[in-house]
């Protein structure tokens, strides 16, 4: 088997099986290369991501592909699961941060006139709110804005795309 091809089934499988995978085991894929020659090529490929969002790591006998540490906060952001529906008080907190941001907890009470630690909190696990500063008052309150993924799941440009409040109030029946 050509070497250069020999080393992308490699690549191939590691990325394939998603956890370590053992010498001994590609032995049995490639019946015909010895333990070295297979280790000799997991090194070299391992050499070749250096400096790259992946790396082909040496873990608990044998070798896996992985996130690079310095990236896995963002693949962790990005593989974070997306909400199917918003609940009511979920979509009201929302839509109060949406217009009123920068605005802290208690601002968000004070207009839905109910607690809103649950909605806000889940807001922020699924990455429709984040915490955006600190308001300039005794006790230094967090604010919260919404973020570029609150855009994307509303398919908004900007915030300037939200509609008129004066709309979203006659639609909810307070004129």
């Amino acid at each position: 088997m050509d070497r250069g091809l020999l080393a992308k089934a490699i690549e191939a499988i590691l990325l394939a099986a998603g956890r370590t995978v053992r010498v001994r085991d590609l032995r049995e894929v490639f019946p015909g290369i010895s333990e070295s020659e297979l280790e000799e090529i997991l090194r070299e490929l391992s050499e070749s991501y250096r400096g790259r969002g992946m790396r082909i790591r040496e873990v608990a006998g044998g070798w896996r592909l992985e996130t690079a540490p310095e990236v896995a906060e963002y693949v962790r952001i990005y593989l974070r699961p997306k909400p199917r529906r918003l609940s009511p008080a979920a979509l009201e907190t929302l839509a109060v941060v949406a217009y009123r941001q920068p605005v802290t907890r208690a601002e968000i009470e004070a207009a839905r006139g109910v607690d809103s630690s649950g909605p806000l909190r889940f807001l922020l696990e699924t990455g429709f709110v984040r915490v955006v500063g600190r308001k300039e008052v005794p006790g230094r309150p967090l604010l919260y804005g919404t973020t570029n993924y609150f855009l994307e799941f509303f398919g908004l440009k900007s915030l300037q795309d939200l509609p008129p409040l004066e709309e979203i109030r006659k639609l909810a029946g307070r004129t």
